[in-house]
């Protein structure tokens, strides 16, 4: 059973007119368990609109959305919790809270404190993307590499079936994207996680196995 279905979905915005405009028109597509995805699409095209959309952050005006067989807009914040992760594109860490903090916000949501296995996880994860060291350090003392990969571990940190990664390695250089990318794509790989990537660029697109263009407000097969 696919883990992502849409069909049909449809999504506009006012455009300040009294009129409306179009951002996605009749998107269909599905999504297995285990894959990874490259969705994308010049800029304004509505690649952010669709990310936000499965991530249970935007509901469709009209059409489907099954995640794992269930429609997770009837309890959203439930799902979004437990079953999806984020990594932005500028890594949205918390200043006031140290790097294992950050990595445990994700466990925070649904509980007043971390398990024990929560923080043995979020350590091993730090361990694989070789931040460990910094544990106890605050956002503002790390390079754009670290915050990157502090981003991905908080992603993972609750074992999601779904990783939504926004313009991943946006702000990285060159040897960081190529490194987060690789790191990103292992261990999802390893949970057989599914990975939808939104991305201008064609390093990260190369990253996954199949590729979605978004082409006249719809979704395209590349």
């Amino acid at each position: 059973m696919a883990l992502i279905e849409l069909k049909g979905i449809q999504k506009s915005y006012p455009d300040g007119s009294g009129r409306s405009n179009t951002i996605l028109r009749d998107v269909s597509f599905s999504v297995e368990k285990g894959e990874s995805v490259a969705v994308t699409g010049p800029s304004g095209s509505g690649k952010t609109t669709l990310l936000r959309m499965l991530g249970t952050l935007l509901e469709p005006d009209e059409g489907t959305y099954l995640l794992d067989g269930e429609n997770p807009f009837a309890n959203p914040y439930e799902v979004r919790n437990r079953k999806i992760g984020f990594v932005f594109q500028d890594h949205r860490l918390l200043p006031q809270y140290t790097v294992l903090q950050n990595v445990l916000l994700p466990c925070l949501a649904i509980s007043s404190s971390a398990s024990q296995d929560q923080i043995a996880y979020a350590r091993s994860l730090m361990s694989r993307t070789g931040i460990e060291a910094l544990e106890a350090q605050y956002p503002s003392t790390l390079s754009g590499g670290e915050a990157g990969r502090v981003a991905l571990c908080r992603a993972l940190v609750m074992q999601p079936l779904l990783v939504l990664a926004d313009e991943p390695t946006g702000q990285l250089d060159s040897d960081n994207a190529g490194a987060i990318l690789s790191l990103l794509t292992e261990l999802v790989k390893e949970r057989s996680t599914t990975l939808i990537m939104v991305t201008h660029s064609e390093q990260t697109a190369a990253a996954a196995a199949r590729r979605l263009c978004i082409e006249n407000r719809t979704v395209i097969e590349k």
